[in-house]
């Protein structure tokens, strides 16, 4: 698969179903370049930074993860630079690990399908953590390109990162409108409180980690259907 262009500094790495792999993003600034997520695997990671390399782009220098789910994380280990994450997507990748560790691979792999097409081949299970943590809010500026990170409350998960390009009007999502696993039902109450929250941010574009690109207007009237 090829990059997404969004705009002049904004790209993405397409979703794909098969495999359970959400997109990549990547925010290119004067003086370095944000990669939005880890990706399901190494291979995933490797597999994004080809095709980085491909279009002529540097590697990024920090990775933002958007919430502790395997499909965004457990291709850290493989990442160039560092990693950032909030406080409590760091203390659930500690509890998974932990999990892993005392009940083996298999936890994880029978949760769905799509995993095990992932690790097929008998893959390593590698699960690392962040280098960095921050607890509501951080600014990062990547030259000439500042990029906001802010938890919000979502109906996804309780630890919920959107990463916000704040000049180019673009604004990764990751899974935060979805529902929760395994059932995927929404909270009506936490969608109104992330639409509350994507209302009051000046973004044209949004970026759910496995959709298309949507506007702004599209992503809060669908939080608010469900009221």
């Amino acid at each position: 698969m090829e990059l997404t262009k969004v705009t002049d500094r904004v790209w993405f790495y397409p979703f794909e179903k098969e495999r359970d792999r959400p997109i990549i993003g990547y925010i290119k600034g004067d003086n370095m370049s944000i990669a939005v997520d880890a990706g399901h695997s190494d291979a995933h990671t490797k597999e994004f930074y080809s095709a980085l390399e491909a279009a002529g782009l540097p590697l990024p220098k920090i990775t933002v993860i958007t919430h502790w789910h395997w499909d965004h994380t457990f291709g850290m280990h493989a990442v160039n630079g560092i990693c950032i994450a909030n406080d409590l997507t760091d203390s659930y990748l500690r509890q998974f690990k932990q999990k892993i560790a005392e009940n083996g691979t298999e936890v994880f792999l029978s949760l769905d399908e799509r995993i095990r097409r992932e690790y097929d081949g008998n893959k390593p299970v590698i699960i690392t953590f962040p280098d960095v943590v921050f607890t509501d809010e951080l600014n990062i500026d990547a030259g000439n390109c500042p990029v906001r990170l802010l938890r919000s409350q979502a109906p996804h998960t309780d630890d919920s990162t959107l990463v916000f390009a704040q000049r180019e009007k673009v604004l990764f999502v990751g899974d935060a409108a979805g529902g929760t696993v395994p059932t995927w039902v929404k909270n009506p109450v936490l969608c109104s409180q992330l639409a509350d929250t994507i209302d009051a941010l000046d973004v044209e574009i949004c970026l759910e980690s496995h959709w298309v690109p949507e506007t702004k207007q599209e992503l809060i009237d669908d939080l608010r259907s469900l009221r």
